[in-house]
């Protein structure tokens, strides 16, 4: 090992010595390697081989039934001031976390292969890319972590040259909930997971360091790391506007990062590319502008739902070289989940499909596949720079109050709009469905740091001579009083960014509101959809007793930050309910 690795190869003898594994494997990330842990696993059961002549080179895996999402509740972030994590993380001090967690690991990989996966998020000659090294004993999480980031020996030449990695120590131990954590070290640049063989608690580049660890970088060296997808808008002439954009788990980003673009747009020209479905870092360019990467190499998305007519592009990326976690399997043995045509003959737990024993994919179920594999991947996704960003877009699943798009009036208004983004809990975290809870910029569980210092972090790239990106906030789920959605979604929303970029090219006026700019009429461009006028009027309709007792519950929220809780924000708050306010009595002497 040369100089620069000392430090690596001293951290790996070190959990060596403390988990004890039979063999010790450095990843190179070779198709050769890959194929060897392909057949490794098909004969230990981990892998099932699908149908390879319908599914060529694709896989299934079942997780342990207790072993199927994020655990939150199991998910600390380890600072030495308890401040600094923040309300918004559950919190350990280090030295009880180490020792807790050290316990654990100690002789878990007795019997087992110990791999080192070099791995960097993003393009390895990007300076927005991050390097990190996960220790792990899940050949599973080393397939995945393949796919999902530039891993092996380009990654470990970088971290040669740097001499600086994040480390990510994981065992899937005896998957046993009791026996199960996941724990963070912002300050040393350290994760530990125990317990769990499921993608975001094991896939440590993801989550944990793309997000958690990543966001404390960020913080402390100038940039943004964000729970965001990337897509580039081409218009008929060729110009190419990207937007970043926030949505918690199961709202549809992977949907609007490969959208479709209806047939009177593809007829007249309109392209979408995709540059990321989940996480996109961003930092200032020399010109002001916020440029931005995607770190991750792949997508690992929610199967169920995606379906021909929601999302044909993700179903076009994973018909081959995919690993499929938790789906069905029809009588041919191709991967099935709700909403696909066929039937499942046995469920993601391997029994015969029985109705009564819930859906026959699980709700959370996943596919792992390299982002190039999407019809609409942007070779711009490999740029070393990153894409300059027009707009950025807040939104979750509301199904009253929020209209369909807004426009916030400035930057400040706008790290308010995320900040107050609320949804309804879905499938991919634990705990009650439908629920709605505020998750600022689609962070709550990812942010590594306290949520005021975040909002604070955020106010502060709004410094003179900065090209700052516009911000909206979007709804698709708005309901109308039958209980359906208003707006068809999915190739339609382009619609809707279409006008975002209008109003980023300065081409239409848009209505002021006060809760900000709505579209005015005939701004939206809606030939070609079924949508009446009471069905617009009623997506881009402003409540305004609905949205004072909105503001009054961000305020709420929002003071229970404490004292790190950025005054410029609070004074935002108050702007906007002082202008839901002085708007009231107007519409009600036009109503009288």
């Amino acid at each position: 090992m040369a100089s620069k690795l000392e430090a690596l190869q001293r951290w790996v003898n070190e959990v060596v010595a403390l988990t004890r594994p039979a063999h010790i494997h450095w990843c190179d990330g070779s198709d050769a390697e890959y194929r060897e842990l392909v057949q490794q696993m098909l004969q230990t059961g981990d892998l099932i081989e699908l149908n390879q002549q319908t599914h060529p080179g694709c896989y299934l895996h079942r997780s342990n039934p207790s072993d199927v999402a994020r655990v939150e509740h199991l998910t600390f972030v380890c600072t030495k001031d308890e401040n600094d994590a923040g309300p918004n993380n559950h919190w350990m001090a280090p030295a009880d976390a180490h020792a807790k967690i050290d316990e654990l690991f100690d002789g878990c990989m007795e019997g087992r292969t110990l791999y080192v996966i070099p791995y960097c998020m993003g393009p390895i000659e990007s300076p927005l890319a991050r390097c990190g090294v996960e220790i792990t004993d899940s050949p599973y999480v080393v397939a995945n972590m393949r796919t999902m980031t530039r891993m092996g020996a380009a990654a470990l030449a970088r971290i040669e040259r740097e001499g600086s990695f994040v480390k990510g120590l994981h065992s899937i131990g005896e998957l046993d909930p009791e026996r199960r954590f996941i724990m963070h070290f912002p300050e040393e640049l350290t994760i530990k997971s125990y317990g769990s063989g499921y993608g975001g608690n094991a896939l440590l580049g993801k989550k944990c360091h793309a997000l958690r660890i990543a966001s404390w970088q960020a913080k402390s060296e100038g940039w943004l790391a964000e729970h965001m997808l990337i897509v580039g808008i081409e218009n008929p002439k060729g110009e190419t506007h990207y937007v970043a954009a926030a949505f918690p788990s199961a709202c549809g980003k992977t949907n609007l990062a490969m959208l479709i673009p209806p047939e009177g747009y593809r007829q007249d020209g309109w392209k979408v590319w995709t540059v990321g479905d989940d996480i996109c870092w961003m930092r200032p360019g020399a010109d002001g502008r916020l440029y931005a990467i995607n770190p991750e190499a792949g997508f690992f998305g929610v199967a169920p739902g995606t379906s021909d007519s929601s999302n044909p592009n993700a179903l076009a990326s994973i018909a081959r070289d995919t690993i499929f976690t938790n789906v069905a399997v029809t009588a041919d043995n191709q991967p099935w989940w709700e909403g696909l045509p066929g039937t499942p003959v046995t469920d993601w737990q391997g029994r015969p499909y029985d109705p009564a024993n819930g859906p026959a994919a699980h709700p959370n179920s996943r596919f792992t596949v390299s982002a190039k594999q999407c019809p609409t991947w942007s070779p711009k996704a490999e740029d070393a720079q990153g894409v300059p960003l027009s707009a950025i877009v807040f939104g979750g699943r509301r199904p009253s109050l929020v209209p369909l798009v807004f426009e916030a009036r400035d930057w400040a208004h706008g790290v308010l709009v995320g900040g107050a983004m609320g949804s309804e809990t879905t499938a991919a975290a634990t705990g009650a469905v439908g629920v709605l809870r505020r998750d600022s910029m689609a962070m709550k569980p990812f942010c590594g740091y306290h949520y005021g210092d975040y909002f604070n972090h955020w106010l502060s790239f709004d410094q003179p001579g900065a090209k700052l990106p516009k911000i909206f906030h979007v709804n698709w789920f708005r309901k109308g009083k039958d209980g359906k959605f208003l707006w068809p979604g999915f190739g339609d929303n382009l619609r809707v960014l279409e006008w975002m970029i209008a109003r980023v090219e300065g081409k239409v006026e848009g209505e002021a509101t006060p809760i900000g700019t709505l579209p005015a009429e005939g701004e939206l461009r809606l030939d070609g959809i079924d949508l009446d006028s009471a069905a617009l009027n009623e997506l881009l309709d402003i409540d305004q007793a609905g949205w004072k007792a909105e503001l009054d519950a961000i305020g709420e929220y929002l003071h229970s930050f404490g004292s790190r809780m950025p005054t410029r924000l609070l004074e935002e708050q108050q702007r906007v309910a002082k202008a839901l306010a002085a708007a009231e009595p107007q519409r009600e002497a036009v109503a009288s």
